[in-house]
């Protein structure tokens, strides 16, 4: 590997710990990097390697988020669970369906979050719990597992739809929100190094250089978001969902042309 193919992609890792640690969606940076720099590897590897690398980073921003805003466990723990068990089928699913019937799909829900976000100025503002009875651990356990499944098989805003998800259905804030949500998204992440790992296809040594730099994004991109909290992650929340669709439209059209 010459020396500045890894300097590239430890900066993709620093810049996608950050980003995600925030608000999610490093992938949107580390797997462009990663099949850019090493165009001859296979997409199952590379996507392996981005997965072994966020996940340390996902690691890290969990922990400092757990430090610092109380996490309600009656929801995130259930929520972690279905994650952890419904992203290996996704991972099943996605070497047997073709994955280009998400993208519309995927465009029209970001659409919707992006409208709903932005029509609703107090959205994600307040932490007011919502309270289910009874029905709290059914229900965190289908968001948890429902959008597990959607890493596994897709992955492109799995960060964007639970921030989304615990805000509407549980009443979190935007804070409290991302801190359960790298939980979750945690588990998806470690279900799916499992999986890449069984069948071969991780590059070990790239992925853990590649985890230290993710890891020193996390520190700094959680540390932001507890510094500031709900207002600046909501205007990350937005800008975010608004790239996702762009990219996601730009790959709709590429795949047409």
């Amino acid at each position: 590997m010459e020396w500045w193919s890894l300097v590239l992609i430890l900066l993709a890792a620093f810049t996608a710990g950050l980003i995600d640690a925030a608000v999610g969606g490093g992938g949107l940076v580390q797997v462009p990097a990663l099949f850019g720099i090493f165009p001859r590897e296979i997409p199952a590897t590379l996507l392996g390697t981005n997965k072994l690398s966020s996940s340390f980073g996902t690691l890290l921003a969990a922990s400092r988020y757990a430090r610092k805003v109380n996490i309600d466990w009656r929801v995130t723990l259930p929520a972690v669970i279905g994650s952890f068990v419904l992203a290996f089928v996704g991972a099943w699913l996605a070497r047997r369906l073709p994955k280009e019937v998400m993208r519309p799909l995927v465009v029209t829900l970001l659409l919707l979050v992006a409208a709903y976000t932005l029509r609703n100025k107090q959205f994600g503002r307040d932490h007011q719990p919502h309270d289910h009875g009874r029905w709290t651990v059914w229900l965190a356990l289908l968001t948890g597992g429902s959008i597990g499944l959607y890493d596994g098989f897709f992955g492109p805003g799995t960060g964007t739809f639970l921030l989304f998800a615990f805000i509407r259905v549980f009443g979190f804030d935007f804070l409290h929100a991302s801190a359960s949500t790298k939980l979750v998204n945690l588990a998806s992440n470690v279900a799916s190094v499992i999986l890449f790992g069984l069948t071969g296809n991780i590059l070990w040594q790239l992925g853990l250089a590649m985890a230290t730099a993710n890891i020193a994004g996390a520190w700094l991109g959680s540390h932001i978001a507890i510094r500031y909290g709900n207002q600046l992650i909501r205007k990350l929340f937005i800008a975010l969902v608004s790239v996702l669709i762009a990219k996601l439209l730009w790959d709709t059209l590429h795949t047409l042309i």
